[in-house]
């Protein structure tokens, strides 16, 4: 393991000093490959966690290693390929990552994996992008389609992707997925013959985005899931401070062989900028069908919602609310802020109403313009016995280098 460790963290530190030339038009094939740039990043990460259930207390020290490449433009066209090795360093390896059979310990989900991250080719004018192969799609807030940046394997998908800007301000995207990369290595990745669709317009005030989003894992068996939405947010600077706000609703129906089920899907917040300090108030629901079916969002960064540890990333059959409130702001170039939650049932039952409480709260900085580093920590306190959760602690330790 130190040996494995040591050699990415080598090979970082040789390329930072490494200054890729800028990105210009090529006028050749040969030039186009030539006069490409590489970036990278490292992220070294401590994660604890401690449960109130028989599990063993998890840690994990692991490193994370991208290196990447991409050509110069040619006639519009040029590519990208990026790997990504993340394992475990120094011998902190206590944790069951998913896949490693160490099930007497915690979850933390950063299993070892070699892998191609990115790899594309694309096309780009001044109307359109057209890009095809396996690429990071982030649409909007990540609420329905994200990368889990946080994880140390980030999620990626096999797709063809189009976006189109016919006029100024209006933006048009399609994506077919047939592959969708996940978290936990590639012996968890799916087939997939998914349909991505988004129109977004920017106004005065905000934007304003349509979308669709129809999944299907390609298997033998009908498991459609398909979603409809709009969303709005925007930012006004104001005399004594700025507001945001965001808003979206979306209905979903999710289909399988012998049953099929509907669900709503509602978000309100609302964010005051006073220097240096900031207010937000949300309230997210993700409705449930009478108690058997809580809206599904399998695609999205998950750990951005409903709480950093991690305990809704599949929404309960009860459905999910979750009021929250967040005060952020900066001492001396350190990004702080603190989050409470009270999660509660959408379709409350005698045994499940009260789905817990959680506090959230990071410190992060940059050190210099490449290095950076923070600490977070997530306290979830369960509700009702009936929904199935525990007391939960999790801590964050971390330093990220980028080249």
């Amino acid at each position: 393991m130190l040996k494995q460790s040591s050699i990415s963290l080598t090979i970082a530190a040789a390329l930072v000093g490494f200054s890729a030339p800028t990105l210009a038009e090529a006028t050749s094939v040969t030039e186009a490959l030539t006069q490409g740039s590489v970036k990278g990043d490292v992220r070294l990460r401590f994660e604890g966690v401690s449960q109130d259930n028989d599990l063993k207390d998890a840690q994990a020290l692991t490193i994370r290693t991208r290196l990447g490449y991409t050509t110069a433009d040619f006639s519009g066209f040029s590519a990208m390929v990026e790997f990504e090795d993340s394992r475990p360093a120094f011998g902190v390896n206590n944790y069951n990552d998913t896949i490693n059979g160490d099930t007497h310990y915690s979850v933390i989900a950063d299993p070892k994996v070699t892998e191609v991250d990115q790899a594309f080719v694309q096309y780009k004018n001044d109307m359109l992008l057209g890009r095809v192969g396996r690429q990071v799609l982030a649409i909007d807030n990540q609420r329905f389609i994200g990368h889990v940046g946080w994880r140390q394997d980030r999620q990626t998908f096999d797709a063809a992707n189009l976006v189109v800007t016919p006029i100024k301000d209006l933006s048009l995207q399609y994506a077919y997925i047939t592959k969708r990369n996940r978290i936990f290595a590639d012996v968890k990745d799916v087939d997939s013959k998914d349909h991505v669709l988004n129109a977004s317009y920017n106004t005065p005030f905000g934007k304003v985005s349509g979308y669709g989003y129809l999944l299907e894992e390609d298997k033998a068996m009908k498991n459609g899931l398909d979603t409809y939405g709009v969303r709005f947010a925007g930012a006004q600077d104001l005399d004594a401070f700025k507001l945001g706000y965001q808003a979206e609703y979306a209905q979903q129906k999710s289909t399988m062989d012998t049953m099929s089920y509907d669900a709503n899907y509602y978000f309100l917040e609302a964010k005051a900028g006073f220097k240096p300090v900031s207010v937000a108030l949300g309230y997210e629901v993700l409705g449930s069908d009478d108690g058997n079916y809580g809206f599904s969002t399998p695609l999205a960064t998950l750990h951005k919602f409903n709480g950093w540890s991690d305990q809704f990333l599949g929404t309960p059959k009860q459905g999910l609310k979750d009021l929250y409130a967040t005060v952020s702001g900066q001492f001396m170039k350190v990004n702080w802020l603190v989050t409470y939650h009270d999660f509660s049932a959408d379709k409350e039952t005698m045994d499940v109403k009260d789905l817990g409480k959680e506090i959230n709260a990071s410190l992060t900085t940059k050190f210099t313009d490449n290095l950076s580093g923070g600490i977070k920590y997530a306290a979830y306190m369960a509700g009702d016995k009936g929904a199935g959760k525990v007391d939960t602690d999790k801590v964050w330790v971390w330093a990220g280098l980028t080249f």
